[in-house]
């Protein structure tokens, strides 16, 4: 079992950048596939990047391509996801996540732990 927990969100004007953490509280992430998404006011929550075990592959939604990179550091027990380019439509409560099997499609019943979120606003 695995408990996390998401810091680093915040107010940031469009263009900007934020880089948010992800902490194993208890337990590693060493074992998980590791995965964040995202919930905007009004919309389901999406899947924006995920990484294996052993940083081993990463995967990107479309929408976030090529303006957020997931990384990970096991040693520490933390994750990131560095986030550029801020638009307002990124605004959202951002979760990361970490699951057994990931297949890197996005699937949120592969991730059997979540974290509480934090809360991301793009202002225009």
């Amino acid at each position: 079992q695995v408990q996390l927990a998401e810091s680093g969100g915040g107010l940031v004007q469009a263009g900007g950048s934020l880089q948010l953490s992800c902490t194993a509280s208890a337990g590693t992430l060493g074992p998980y596939g590791l995965g964040w998404f995202r919930q905007s006011p009004g919309k389901a929550r999406e899947f924006l990047a995920a990484v294996k075990q052993n940083d081993a592959s990463k995967y990107y939604s479309a929408a976030v391509r090529g303006r957020f990179a997931i990384s990970r550091d096991d040693p520490t027990n933390t994750a990131y996801l560095r986030m550029n380019s801020l638009k307002p439509e990124d605004t959202g409560v951002y979760y990361c996540a970490a699951g057994d099997q990931v297949s890197g499609w996005g699937i949120e019943y592969e991730y059997g732990y979540w974290g509480q979120g934090t809360q991301v606003t793009v202002s225009s």
